[in-house]
């Protein structure tokens, strides 16, 4: 019988990045632009016009970072592909430089019986895509999946757990209908078709997986956030807006990914840019997967506000809670409540928490050269333990993640906001471990046994 105070033997210990925001030499060896890379060089579009030219300079640091992941004590890794540094056009032509990187990194993680955990998509389209409509052009879901065997024929044979996507809502909101993101559209009725493009992409690319062979045998899923939304009051008015905001962020990814409808109040959402005829789709979106990732930052308390369009909901802070730089609500249990939710509606799918993190602003280093990241440390304690207490409920969780393993690029923010449980000197590349690492670490040993208390 297992230990309900500590996580299994078999459980995966592990850190989060991505591509654009680590990797730095975007064009580097034959890669090609992303609209990231685009974005970032626009003038007024990120803090400070900072770019991921250099980022954490992963690209030729690797070995480095995954010698920081192994004293770490992590068996996980969680890192995106560039689809323009393996295709640079966005299809046709590989660039074999590219495959080549990625295939040293995935043999130095093994090397250090470290697992690779691959996503596809994390934000980066080729530019060469965007220019052809990007997500907004249906063809996109055939050339994801090009894309996706290219990968899985290179490191399917090494690689056994890959995710489609990440945080498509983001993708979505973020970059077609605030502009606050890559490719910075504001339009109404982009959002929508965007959405539902990704998610048939998201099936395409597993039906590609399946069809693999040898190399398609591992496991594959996809990555979501997701925010539990609560009212502000108990005015019906924001009991109706939780109902809005939930099916906005969370139910219209995750319910045509399980098979079911897209939720009704989309059409109340989105008005006459939604396309009920999306619903004809649901069996291309869901195609068997074998996990979901949880990407889990705060909680969302909900009002009713007519002038926030088109979801028609504001957020409300609450008198005296812990807020991180970026404004979010620090609230643990949480990410209990969303894996138990996940769990009634996705049955016995194994889920894994492939994101959670804060951003604090980092103090000066100790005389003795130590970070001593207090609220950091807090947040991991309180969300690991809440992990833990979530598998008490009976949830199959099966991995964590923590975002970031380093400091990095925070796309539209810059290099202001902080994630990484290891700093970065982007001055001079300098990685150090902070406290919120070294509770990690202790943690990892110890299957969670520090945390108890």
């Amino acid at each position: 019988m297992s230990d309900p105070t500590r996580f299994p033997e078999d459980f995966l210990w592990g850190a989060a990045t991505s591509a654009y925001q680590v990797e730095g030499s975007p064009l580097a060896d034959g890669a090609g632009p992303s609209i990231w890379h685009r974005f970032a060089h626009s003038p007024g579009l990120t803090a400070g016009g900072e770019t991921g030219d250099v980022a954490c300079d992963h690209y030729r640091r690797w070995a480095e970072d995954v010698a920081l992941m192994a004293d770490l004590g992590l068996n996980a890794y969680r890192f995106s592909l560039s689809w323009s540094r393996i295709l640079p056009d966005g299809r046709g032509r590989v660039n074999q430089a590219g495959l080549d990187f990625y295939s040293r990194l995935v043999d130095a993680l093994l090397a250090k019986n470290i697992k690779p955990v691959v996503t596809l998509y994390h934000w980066d389209l080729p530019a060469g895509l965007d220019d052809r409509g990007g997500w907004l052009n249906p063809d996109i879901s055939d050339w994801f999946a090009d894309y996706a065997r290219v990968a899985f024929r290179k490191l399917g044979d090494r690689v056994s757990m890959w995710a489609t996507l990440n945080e498509p809502w983001v993708v979505v909101d973020g970059g077609y209908l605030h502009g606050a993101l890559a490719p910075g559209h504001r339009n109404l009725f982009e959002a929508p078709r965007v959405a539902h493009h990704l998610l048939v992409s998201h099936g395409t690319a597993v039906q590609a997986y399946r069809a693999e062979g040898p190399s398609g045998r591992g496991k594959i899923g996809i990555v979501l956030n997701i925010e539990p939304k609560h009212p502000a009051t108990q005015d019906p008015k924001d009991q109706q807006a939780v109902r809005r905001a939930d099916a906005y962020m969370n139910r219209q990814y995750l319910e045509p990914v399980l098979g079911r409808p897209y939720p009704a109040e989309l059409q109340e959402i989105y008005g006459p840019a939604w396309d009920e005829s999306f619903q004809n789709e649901i069996p291309r979106i869901a195609q068997p997967i074998d996990f979901l990732g949880i990407n889990y930052y705060t909680r969302g308390l909900t009002r009713d506000d007519p002038a926030a369009l088109p979801v028609r909901t504001s957020p409300v802070k609450v008198p005296g809670a812990v807020y991180t730089e970026t404004g979010w609500e620090v609230y643990p249990k949480g990410l209990t409540e969303t894996l138990l939710w996940v769990k009634e509606r996705a049955g016995a799918l194994p889920l894994y928490v492939t994101e959670n993190g804060a951003a604090f602003p980092d103090p000066p280093h100790l005389a003795d050269g130590r970070l001593d990241d207090a609220p950091r440390v807090d947040y991991y304690r309180g969300h690991l333990r809440a992990a833990l207490e979530a598998r008490r409920q009976g949830v199959d969780l099966r991995g964590y993640f923590a975002w970031s393993l380093l400091d990095n690029f925070e796309w539209s923010l810059g290099y202001a906001k902080r994630f990484g449980i290891v700093h970065v000197d982007f001055s001079t590349q300098r990685r150090t471990l902070k406290a919120s690492a070294r509770l990690y670490r202790d943690v990892i040993k110890s299957r969670g046994g520090v945390l108890a208390g």
